[in-house]
């Protein structure tokens, strides 16, 4: 079972009804071990109207819903089949499944969002082996020594010209050994 991520195109302005109904399908059909996560891509803005700040969200891509899942027949059926899905982006059609996004993809979408697509507190301990996948010390492993959830940093001890020397990294910087 890999849990990746999938662009799936809805009808534009139904984002919200296709995550609803896509959630309760999941819930009624037990599938909470296929399908994960299911997230709008927004970003929230400060607008000045008649001297008063108001928040604003607005959708980073209309017309589209981020699914994270482990790619089986069964919840590719689901997801496809949700009234108000159009299909998923990156499939040729002709029951081709479509391909994921890669790691750096969804880890900029979601960290302007302020999320990460790693959950620390299930998917990540003190004493995990983690691989650093971005940043300055790219290509190297380390052990977790600290989690700052608050943050999503992660002090992480690396051999470092022989001598074990801790570094901060995001959370998206690393992938779990």
């Amino acid at each position: 079972m890999e849990k990746l991520w999938y662009v799936v195109n809805t009808y534009s302005g139904h984002e919200y009804k296709v995550k609803e109904k896509l959630e309760s399908k999941i819930e009624s059909m037990g599938l909470q071990n296929n399908i994960f996560r299911i997230v709008i891509p927004e970003t929230t803005e400060v607008e000045v109207k008649d001297g008063e700040k108001k928040e604003k969200r607005k959708k980073m891509f209309p017309g589209y819903i981020l699914v994270e899942m482990d790619m089986s027949d069964e919840s590719w059926y689901i997801v496809r089949n949700t009234p108000g899905v159009t299909g998923f982006i990156g499939s040729s059609g002709k029951g081709a499944k479509p391909t994921p996004l890669l790691p750096q993809e969804i880890d900029k979408i979601l960290g302007n969002m302020g999320m990460s697509r790693v959950d620390i507190k299930s998917e990540m301990a003190v004493g995990d082996k983690v691989n650093i996948v971005d940043g300055p010390f790219k290509g190297m492993s380390g052990t977790v020594d600290s989690i700052d959830i608050e943050n999503s940093r992660l002090n992480v001890l690396i051999d470092l010209f022989g001598q074990e020397t801790p570094v901060e990294v995001e959370l998206f910087q690393v992938n779990k050994a």
